[in-house]
């Protein structure tokens, strides 16, 4: 059964629904319009995977197909309901934080498994793992004219790095095929889970 599972199918569509939601939430919460709203939500799907295959030089899949759009409409679609039963501020609120978090770890083990179908070195996987966990959210921040949480906030694109050695590691040991996907995605949202929990930051200089 475990053979029969393709990891990079499964966590694509989770980090599609999660970040489409997070991003339609984030674009509420900047009072945007209905259609403002939808369009934050794809390009938060949709951007850190794009952006993933410009940089191993292959067609983007929300271009090669509709399946990645269909699937963030969805999560447009799922947000936009949601949005309906939540007041005032959406930033802080549960709903946003941990679909924000499902879609990092999702991604960023959808980065790392191009990374190693490509064959970029060890350094190119943990890379790609963290952009294209953070590629989308940092597109949308821009699009709405704020700073990219992946710059204001220290443990943010950390996760996605942790989760990404993590996949080098179980890949270096022989884990079968499931493992390093899912011990990288199960990494980054605790380490970022207990990160927003506990308050984490990095030191500064």
């Amino acid at each position: 059964m475990a053979a029969a599972i393709d990891p990079f199918a499964v966590m694509n569509v989770v980090g599609l629904l999660a970040f489409a939601i997070a991003g339609s939430l984030k674009a509420a919460d900047a009072g945007l319009d209905i259609f403002g709203v939808a369009v934050l939500g794809v390009v938060t799907a949709l951007g850190g995977g794009t952006t993933r295959d410009i940089l191993v030089d292959r067609l983007p899949a929300s271009l090669a197909t509709t399946g990645d759009m269909s699937v963030a409409l969805v999560g447009v679609g799922l947000a936009l309901v949601l949005i309906r039963s939540l007041h005032g501020q959406v930033r802080d609120h549960p709903a946003f934080l941990t679909s924000d978090a499902i879609g990092l770890s999702a991604f960023a083990a959808t980065g790392a498994l191009v990374g190693v179908e490509a064959g970029v070195s060890p350094f190119g996987i943990v890379i790609l793992a963290t952009i294209t966990a953070v590629g989308g959210g940092s597109i949308a921040d821009i699009l709405i004219g704020r700073v990219p949480t992946v710059l204001r906030d220290d443990f943010y694109a950390t996760p996605a790095v942790v989760g990404g050695v993590a996949f080098l590691i179980a890949e270096a040991v022989g884990a079968p095929t499931v493992v390093p996907s899912a011990l990288c995605a199960a990494l980054v949202f605790t380490v970022r889970m207990l990160a927003l929990r506990y308050e984490w930051r990095l030191p500064r200089v």
